[in-house]
């Protein structure tokens, strides 16, 4: 069984992985107690043994709780062997153990770096899915839940606006849609949608889009729209180009001083 080449997904519900992606790979069938201690490792940063017995069996005895810890990693090592490393009181995920949450992690924090290059970019299906461990209602699993949304939805808007201000619409289009499936009331991912279209010259999409959100925001929320997005609306009766709806981002410290050392204002 070849645990370097393991995946855990988490989002969309749980998955152990083994043997890669693929034709190849196989799902393991892990009971519910079991699934919660992979899960729990792998969105910790090697945590203790006594916190995760805690943290997974709250409502007994610390000596009930370590006893089902106990169980719980015998029974995974049966079904998967050397998934997780248990040392020096501490347990961790198996070198070379990939999670889901890990790389949609390591995505957004990428495209969110200023210094990020758009060329380089792809929009992983991690990225597009639903939320973390839908139906898994423990503290330490909402906690993440929210987390996970903080960061995935502004790092697809950025992603979205810097597709638009390189031309690339329908790359463009797919993050903004990605982020308005995700929270279908967060008015900022409908602004950039509407930016797009309006940048594109599909100002029928645009408008389609913002009734859209009108009509949802009044249904759900008995509100409409801020000024921004009716301002953002009106602006393709003025014919503002491109560069207005997405203006160039500020430039760093390091560039001014370049752009100076070389005469340029």
């Amino acid at each position: 069984m070849d645990i370097m080449a393991a995946r855990v997904v988490l989002i969309d519900g749980f998955t152990l992985q083994l043997g890669g992606e693929g034709p190849g790979a196989s799902v393991v069938d892990l009971p519910r107690a079991v699934q919660r201690l992979v899960a729990y490792v792998g969105l910790s940063h090697r945590p203790a043994r006594t916190a995760v017995a805690g943290q997974l069996w709250p409502d007994v005895s610390d000596a009930r709780a370590q006893s089902s810890l106990r169980s719980a990693l015998w029974r995974l090592q049966k079904a998967a062997p050397g998934l997780l490393d248990a040392s020096a009181g501490t347990l961790t995920l198996a070198r070379g153990v990939r999670v889901d949450v890990h790389e949609l992690t390591s995505w957004a924090e990428r495209v969110l770096d200023p210094r990020f290059d758009v060329d380089e970019v792809v929009l992983p299906g991690v990225v597009r899915s639903g939320e973390l461990l839908p139906g898994w209602y423990d503290d330490w699993v909402l906690l993440q839940r929210e987390h996970l949304r903080q960061l995935r939805l502004p790092a697809l808007e950025v992603l979205a606006v810097k597709l638009g201000r390189a031309g690339r619409y329908g790359e463009a289009v797919q993050a903004a849609h990605a982020a308005v499936r995700a929270e279908p009331l967060r008015e900022t991912a409908h602004r950039v949608l509407v930016r797009i279209h309006l940048a594109e010259g599909n100002v029928a999409e645009a408008l389609r889009a913002y009734e859209s959100f009108r009509t949802v925001l009044l249904e759900e929320l008995g509100v409409a729209p801020t000024s921004r997005m009716e301002a953002l609306i009106s602006s393709f009766r003025r014919a503002q180009p491109v560069r207005a709806l997405f203006p160039a981002e500020p430039r760093r410290p390091a560039e001014v001083q370049r752009s100076r050392r070389a005469g340029r204002p």
